[in-house]
């Protein structure tokens, strides 16, 4: 993102969004109190109360629509918690002060006015509100315990995972056409003022990471490179739009936290991601290339060819593949093998010879692996396949801790099988007239 200022991302989005200059939000008259760098010391820094401070600037679109919960919420704290605002973009030297670089910015002074903290949540006078008092409740606990910390509201500033800004692709009016519009891969652009949060470069660290590469996070400063805010209709910063090929740009509207901005990413990606290839362990190459590449690799067992016929077989067969077009945002692998081709493996995953069809999951980096219990349908695979999506399910290690040796086989010919031919007895030259009728 180069050396541009990264806004605060609050709610899900730092609002950068141009409105015409506006008088400030909050007058003598509300239980808001206005802050100036004249009484920030002596009402703040020095006071035993807690204290929600918001720096806004008037013309943020955000700032404004959060002004009457503001307003509700100092009411009903009135008494308890001090309520405060600074319009930062007139008192700017107050607002760097604080590393206040988008609007608006919410901060809480609690026991260490020197160490004040980001409030991240909700937008709502409920929201504001309860954060008060969870906060004053761990005040006067630390109070109480007889430290003096700073309130803790025992969540990260900034969800978990960083990421590097190299992973977000700069567009320009110059390399916008050749890179985005010619792609055939999908491109989240987000035009920006130099606000850009921090959660679009951690956004494109993971979804690079988790999409090979296929869905891109891509930015473009739009008041250097005007032409293309023109061209897209940008009135407002920031605007994430999604480019695919042979389709008009589309704009992305949810949430704007890394984990929403990961989550639409993924959907992109599996709606355009082709089918997934079920594939016969014919080979060791097979099973460890599928199995290293993905975090879970899906093996089932089916019966024999004998047992069930290339009907049968095909059936079971399509099971599969629904169930891995269902899961494919989760990038599993899905391999198959014959009941007795691969017995050292059944015997690893505790299939062990019986009860076929048969379906283990299993992590090849931790190795270990859970069994199917419930009937191999879509609904009992469903059903499985959910249950470990949410992190539930027992789990065994695979026996031996390692995959055991696999057989090379002939690939499956999708044809019924044969029975083996065995060898003709020629009796044309035994007389059986002459058997001994007492021996019959």
């Amino acid at each position: 993102m180069g050396a541009r200022g990264a806004g605060r991302l609050w709610w899900g989005t730092v609002s950068c969004t141009l409105f015409l200059a506006v008088n400030g939000l909050y007058s003598a008259s509300d239980d808001v109190i206005e802050l100036t760098p004249t009484n920030f010391n002596k009402e703040v820094i020095q006071s035993e109360s807690l204290w929600l401070v918001e720096f806004y600037a008037p013309w943020c679109g955000h700032c404004q629509r959060l002004t009457p919960e503001w307003k509700k919420a100092a009411t009903a704290l009135k008494g308890v918690v001090k309520v405060g605002a600074v319009d930062a973009d007139k008192h700017q030297s107050l607002g760097g002060q604080y590393g206040v670089r988008g609007f608006p910015t919410i901060k809480i002074f609690g026991a260490n006015k020197h160490k004040a903290e980001d409030y991240q949540g909700g937008r709502t006078s409920d929201a504001i509100v309860e954060a008060a008092l969870s906060a004053l409740r761990s005040l006067v606990k630390e109070r109480l315990s007889g430290r003096s910390g700073g309130y803790s509201s025992g969540r990260q500033s900034r969800e978990s995972g960083g990421g590097d800004k190299k992973d977000v692709i700069e567009l320009t009016d110059d390399s916008f056409d050749k890179n985005v519009i010619n792609s055939d891969d999908v491109w989240m652009v987000e035009f920006y003022a130099p606000c850009l949060e921090p959660e679009w470069a951690a956004a494109a660290t993971e979804v690079k990471e988790q999409t090979k590469g296929k869905v891109k996070l891509a930015a473009v400063d739009a008041t250097v490179n005007q032409m293309l805010a023109g061209r897209y209709g940008i009135r407002g910063f920031p605007t994430i739009k999604i480019f695919q090929k042979g389709e008009d740009p589309v704009d992305y509207d949810g949430g704007r936290t890394r984990s929403d901005i990961i989550a639409r990413a993924l959907d992109l990606f599996s709606d355009n991601a082709p089918p997934p290839e079920l594939l016969e362990i014919i080979s060791e190459d097979v099973l460890k290339s599928t199995c290293d590449a993905h975090q879970l690799c899906i093996i089932s067992v089916l019966p024999h060819i004998l047992d069930t016929g290339a009907s049968g077989r095909n059936s079971y067969l399509d099971v599969m593949l629904k169930m891995a077009e269902k899961y494919k945002k989760k990038m599993w692998g899905w391999l198959w093998t014959e009941a007795g081709a691969q017995s050292d493996l059944e015997s690893s995953l505790g299939i062990g010879g019986f009860g076929y069809p048969a379906m283990a999951a299993v992590n090849a980096r931790k190795m270990k692996f859970a069994l199917l219990k419930g009937s191999f349908s879509e609904q009992g695979i469903n059903e499985f396949l959910r249950e470990l999506s949410v992190g539930r399910g027992s789990t065994a290690p695979v026996g031996g801790g390692a995959f055991p040796k696999i057989h090379s086989v002939e690939p499956w010919d999708g044809k019924d099988g044969e029975l083996p031919v065995e060898d003709d007895i020629d009796l044309s030259d035994v007389d059986l007239d002459d058997w001994d009728k007492d021996e019959l």
